[in-house]
This record gives structure tokens, C-alpha cells and sequence, in this order.
């Protein structure tokens, strides 16, 4: 089937559980961002709002059928087909007729959908600022061992962190079902100060949004905070997108333009108004943002004296001297907008956006940074498109910037049986395309000199088995951070999953890459470049004991430059107790695990439940044992509390983490307390 994103089909409103698809797909974003998790929750506050309203499928339009994120554009198309052709329907397994749609995926979308005659909306801008529901979420995390940074005698030194070592977040948000939202978020994270020193005004990082649906021609207005997707990615594309993993036909970028913005992350989204209106098959969507960026600051002492930049910072940290230095230190104007025609199964887009800054950008003279953005203004265009034909759908984006550098993405989905599903991208992606804020489907984490191929295949005869495979070739024309040459790498993934029954499901997984990096140990003027391979092997089960109780297990091996003179092996294994009584106000999960591996080059990662709205991906390396509780109780229909404790301990380790997170002993813990309060 075409998933781009699973959810068990027995989340409840208390909790939000990911499927095992879901969790690789977060775990190789983790990976690929080289440990940096995403703060982006917005997709599961979205979810948690469908379930509450679900979308009606019996008036559901194409772009509410996308922004579900469980559909492909051929089971929509189908289903629209269907719906025009037969009338509404009377009953959510009547959705078993429709081609393409089986009884696996209609178990995964029911609790997001509904099927119902047609209510009036109300459209009174009064009684959507009135009818919602208002929430206030409070979030407190912290480490219990305290790190080099809170120690440092701070009147001695001037690299310390001179803050608390609490991290906070507060959220207030209004919203009238999938109509109109406003909020208010404010996060200091663990090391920045509140209310004294450099943050005089409490909080270190503001956000604020008002957004409006569906009110007449008018289909989105955003004021204040939000996010712009456009294409598949190679222009922007600022929400949380997934690559590659075994939900292998997740390809295509699906989104509306404008989205919301009210997540922690300090870096991914604009700050100004962006406005969507439509008139019969035309879409236009215009926007304008201006904000204060962090950035590296470079005064230069050169007979020309104009300062620049050297680096954007992403971390949104601002704890040490040097970090409050960078804060807000650059300023981006950005506007643009999107033209979209709609014809039937025919869609045609025009993208395009401009960057304007006070400072110019000015990377390091290393080679590998010859093409990338400079100066003070740059742009990136495009045209986008997508057809279906029965059962193909093609898709894909050609951009350039304004220095005409080139981009290009296409694919194609194929349903050729009921039981076989493929997918195919092709990608050619200029060494001087750079762009900001993008997320397309490519090796690398932004788009930019790239070129590769990728093939997906998902067999499932029945409903017990399922086989989904990918290979994807891809090389890269010019040198990138830490490969100093031209080169290429290959990825392949095989996973077998089984299912016989409601209660068990098993999956096994194969992933062989391939990649290149410099290897110089003799220091040679020009570094050598060398191939390092990585398998590995993860087999995962997940048996729901009864009504109350699910037992999960995972086993994962993993072999780092196997045939080299120096391999390196990992090893993962956990066990989870996940507990959720019926009609009860309390629920939790526990888990124990075991890691070892020879070194940081053959880390592994696991996805960890956590508090609602949120989730943490570890990455676990060297040797010992971790473990979690994961609580959760509902006071009343207004007030619900979580609580999360964690705690890793090494073995033969005297020292955790390095610089100022550095922490002396073999032990890690942290705290997480959450509340909510609805009304």
C-alpha cells in the first residue's frame, strides 16, 4: 500500500502511538541530521485533532484527503472516482470496494475519518473564535546529573552555562476543529537563563500564530508564525517530510501551502502573513516573512570593512557567551508565493521564493564550499506537477535559483496489482542548487549536488504477509564536509513483515549502504577517499497480550566496515511493557535495554515513547544498559499529567558526553513532567 505515515489503529486521545514505520522514519531523520531530533510536533497535534474531528469522507475534498498523510494520490483519486460514480457512502467497510484500498489500510485511516451525512459548518468568524476548545501544556525536562557546564566556576571562566538546568515549554493553543487556531509557545532550553542576565524577558524563544481555514474564497490566512511547503521540496518545504525507509512508496512531498506554526524548533518556519485564496481551479497563495536569524558574525578588518556572515546557526541554543552572541545577529526578509491549476487529475504548479539579508553570507574558503549560498539576496523557482491515469500517478519538480542553477525530481507510483505496489524517483540536482529551509527525497540532508536513482517494491499477497524492498543509487559531482572528492554510495533495504492477527505482528529488516568519507591517517596533502559499508539486521515483534497489555521486542545487529582491517560491530535489544487499560484514566509504558558497540561509527538508534506531543530518539553507542517509565493519568476530562523517567548507565565509563555536557560518573538520568488543561 502507499503509506506515508502509519499510526496503530488503536491510538486513543490519551496517547499517541507510532507504528513501526512511523519510528524508522523518525530514527533515520535522527540519523541523517547527525543526531539532532526534530522539535516539529505539529503532525502529531494534527493527528490527535482528526481524531477528535474526524474528516468525512463522504465531503472530504482531494486536499483533505492529502493533509491526512495516510493516503496516496491513487487511493484518493479512487476514492473520489467511487464516491461520484456510486453516491456517499453508507458505512467505512463499504470502503473495501474501492480499488486500491484494503482492509490493513482501512483499519489504519478509521479513526481519523468518518462517514456522514453532510452537517453545516459553521462558518460565523464569532462562533469558530467561540465554539473551540482552549489548551495550556506545560513541559519541564531535566538531566539530574549536573554537567561540566553548570560547574564551571562562572567567575573564572567565560564558556559556561549560566542558566538553570531545567528545560521549559508552555503552550497555550485555541482551535475550532480544522478551521481556525491561535496560540502562544514560549521553550528556554537546559543552560539558558530566565528572566536575568541575557533573557531579561523570561522565555528565550517566542512564538505566536493566528491561522484561518475555508472562509469563502479564502482558504488559508496565517498571521504571525507558519510554515511553507511548496514542490517536492527543491524551493521549500519547512514541515517534517520523511526519505527513505520501508514504507518504500512514501516518495511524494504532500502538503497545503500554508500550515501552522507552533512547535519549539527556533529555526524551521517564517514569522509575517501568508494568505491562500481560490477561485474554481485556480490556486494562489502569496506570503512575506521577516525575521532575526542566529548566525556567525565575522567583522571584517580588511581595507573593504564590511562585515559578514560566516555560518546560519541551527541549534537555537543560547546558553554560552559565544551563543548569545549569535543570537538574532542576522535579518531575513523572505516572500513569495505559489500559482496553482487544477484540472481534474491534473495538477500544475509555479513556486518561487527570495531571501533578502542585512549581512552578506560568506562560507570558509574550502573547497567543498565553492558553490555555496553567498552574498546578500538569492531566490529559488520552479514548476511543479503531478497526473494520474488509472493506476499510475506521476510527480515532479523542476527548480532553478537565480544564478540558474538547476534542479530537477520525478517520480512515478504504479499500482500494477492489487497485491503489488511500486515506486520510481529519478533526481538531478546541480552542485551550485542551494536553497533554504528544503527538505526534498535525496541522500543528503538538503538538496544540492546530487543525482540518483531510487526503485521501490511492496508485495503483500493477502493479509497476512508483506514484503517491501528499495535500492537507491546516487552520487554526488562535487566534494561535500569530510569528503574531499566526487563520489557515490548505494542503499538497499529488504523487510518482511507478518501478521496473522489483530494481536501479533513481527517484522524483519535487512539495510545495506554504502558511503564515502576521507581517510587520510598518513596526512597526505590531498586526503584519499574510501567506501565504508554498514549493514544491519533488526527483527522486531510486538504481541498484544490482552485487552490491557502489549509486549514489544526488538533485536538489532549492526556491522561497520566489515571487510576493512579495522570492523566494528553494534548490537541493540529492548523489551517494552506498554499498559493501557479500557476506561480507565491511567496508562504507561516500561523498557529495558542493552546496547554495545565498538565505537561512536557503529551508533544505533531507538525510538522511545514519551510524553504526548512529543518523542526522543537516543543514540546509543559504547556499552550499557538503559531504561524507561513512561506514566500517564487523566485527573479529569480537563486536567491530564505525564511523568517520564529515564536513565542510561555505561560500563567502564567514568565520563558521559564531551565539552560543557560532559558529566563525571557512568550515569545519565532525566526527567519529564508534562500537564495539560483543556477548557
Amino acid at each position: 500500500m502507499f503509506v506515508a505515515l502509519y499510526f496503530l489503529p488503536f491510538i486513543l486521545s490519551s496517547q499517541t502511538t507510532e507504528t513501526p514505520a512511523t519510528e524508522q522514519q523518525l530514527e533515520n531523520i535522527t540519523e541523517n541530521n547527525e543526531d539532532a531530533e526534530t522539535e516539529d510536533d505539529y503532525y502529531l497535534q494534527q493527528m490527535q485533532q482528526y481524531i477528535k474531528n474526524p474528516v468525512n469522507l463522504n465531503m472530504a475534498s482531494e486536499t483533505a484527503l492529502k493533509e491526512l498523510r495516510i493516503l496516496n494520490q491513487i487511493q484518493i483519486q479512487n476514492l473520489i472516482s467511487y464516491r461520484n460514480l456510486f453516491g456517499k457512502f453508507v458505512n467505512i467497510y463499504e470502503l473495501q470496494a474501492i480499488p486500491a484500498w484494503t482492509i490493513e489500510l482501512i483499519q489504519k485511516i478509521r479513526l481519523y475519518v468518518s462517514v456522514s451525512d453532510e452537517v453545516k459548518l459553521i462558518n460565523t468568524l464569532q462562533q469558530r473564535l467561540t465554539g473551540g476548545e482552549h489548551s495550556i501544556l506545560a513541559r519541564v525536562t531535566q538531566t539530574l546529573e549536573r554537567s561540566k557546564g553548570f560547574l564551571i566556576d562562572s567567575s573564572a571562566a567565560t564558556n559556561f552555562y549560566p542558566g538553570s538546568p531545567q528545560k521549559l515549554l508552555l503552550r497555550y493553543k485555541y482551535q475550532f476543529k480544522n478551521l481556525l487556531q491561535y496560540g502562544i509557545l514560549a521553550e528556554k532550553d537546559a543552560g539558558e537563563q530566565f528572566f536575568k542576565g541575557k533573557q531579561k524577558h523570561g522565555f528565550d524563544f517566542y512564538s505566536a500564530h493566528f491561522f484561518v481555514k475555508n472562509t469563502g474564497i479564502i482558504k488559508s490566512l496565517a498571521l504571525g508564525d507558519f510554515t511553507v511547503n511548496m514542490g517536492q521540496g527543491l524551493t521549500q518545504w519547512q514541515s517534517l517530510a520523511f526519505k527513505k525507509s520501508a514504507d518504500v512508496i512514501n516518495i511524494k512531498r504532500e502538503a497545503e501551502v500554508l500550515r501552522p506554526y507552533n512547535s519549539a524548533g527556533e529555526i524551521n518556519f517564517h514569522r509575517g502573513a501568508g494568505i491562500t485564496v481560490q477561485k474554481r481551479n485556480v490556486q494562489v497563495t502569496v506570503f512575506a516573512s521577516y525575521k532575526k536569524i542566529d548566525a556567525n558574525f565575522v567583522a571584517d578588518t580588511s581595507q573593504s570593512q564590511e562585515d559578514f556572515i560566516s555560518s546560519l546557526q541551527t541549534s537555537g541554543y543560547h546558553r554560552t557567551k559565544s551563543e548569545t552572541v549569535d543570537k538574532n545577529i542576522q535579518q531575513q526578509l523572505a516572500f513569495g508565493g505559489n500559482i496553482s491549476y487544477q484540472y481534474k487529475k491534473l495538477h500544475l504548479g509555479i513556486n518561487g521564493i527570495h531571501y533578502k539579508f542585512k549581512l552578506p553570507l560568506k562560507k570558509s574558503a574550502d573547497l567543498y564550499n565553492l558553490y555555496a549560498l553567498t552574498g546578500k539576496s538569492f531566490g529559488n523557482y520552479s514548476i511543479d506537477y503531478s497526473y494520474t491515469y488509472k493506476n499510475i500517478h506521476l510527480f515532479g519538480e523542476a527548480a532553478a535559483t537565480n544564478n540558474l542553477y538547476k534542479a530537477f525530481v520525478n517520480g512515478i507510483l504504479i499500482s500494477t496489482a492489487s497485491s503489488v505496489d511500486m515506486s520510481f524517483l529519478y533526481r538531478n540536482i546541480s552542485k551550485g542548487y542551494q536553497s533554504l529551509y528544503t527538505t526534498a527525497f535525496t541522500e543528503n540532508t538538503f538538496p544540492t549536488n546530487e543525482k540518483g536513482f531510487y526503485a521501490g517494491l511492496s508485495i503483500h499477497p493477502g493479509s497476512i504477509w508483506r514484503v517491501d524492498a528499495y535500492a537507491d543509487l546516487y552520487k554526488f559531482p562535487w566534494l561535500r564536509f569530510r569528503v574531499g572528492a566526487p563520489s557515490n554510495g548505494t542503499d538497499y533495504l529488504v523487510q518482511v513483515t507478518y501478521k496473522p492477527n489483530k494481536q501479533l505482528e513481527i517484522y524483519s529488516r535487512f539495510r545495506s549502504e554504502i558511503k564515502a568519507i576521507n581517510f587520510n591517517p598518513s596526512q597526505f596533502t590531498l586526503s584519499p577517499i574510501i567506501a565504508q559499508p554498514k549493514q544491519s539486521w533488526r527483527t522486531q515483534f510486538a504481541y498484544k497480550l490482552n485487552a490491557d497489555i502489549t509486549l514489544r521486542n526488538r533485536v538489532e545487529l549492526l556491522w561497520f566496515n566489515k571487510n576493512s582491517s579495522h570492523p566494528e560491530q553494534g548490537f541493540l535489544t529492548y523489551l517494552d511493557i506498554l499498559y493501557k487499560p479500557l476506561l480507565k484514566p491511567w496508562s504507561g509504558n516500561l523498557r529495558m535495554q542493552y546496547f554495545e558497540t565498538d565505537s561512536y561509527n557503529s551508533r544505533l538508534y531507538a525510538y522511545e515513547n514519551d510524553v504526548l506531543y512529543s518523542y526522543s530518539i537516543p543514540v546509543f553507542y559504547d556499552k550499557g544498559l538503559r531504561y524507561y517509565v513512561n506514566a500517564n493519568y487523566d485527573v479529569n476530562k480537563k486536567i491530564s499529567v505525564w511523568l517520564k523517567w529515564s536513565q542510561t548507565v555505561y560500563k567502564n565509563k567514568t565520563l558521559v558526553g564531551s565539552g560543557l555536557d560532559e558529566i563525571k560518573g557512568n550515569k545519565k538520568s532525566e526527567v519529564k513532567l508534562q500537564a495539560i488543561y483543556k477548557f
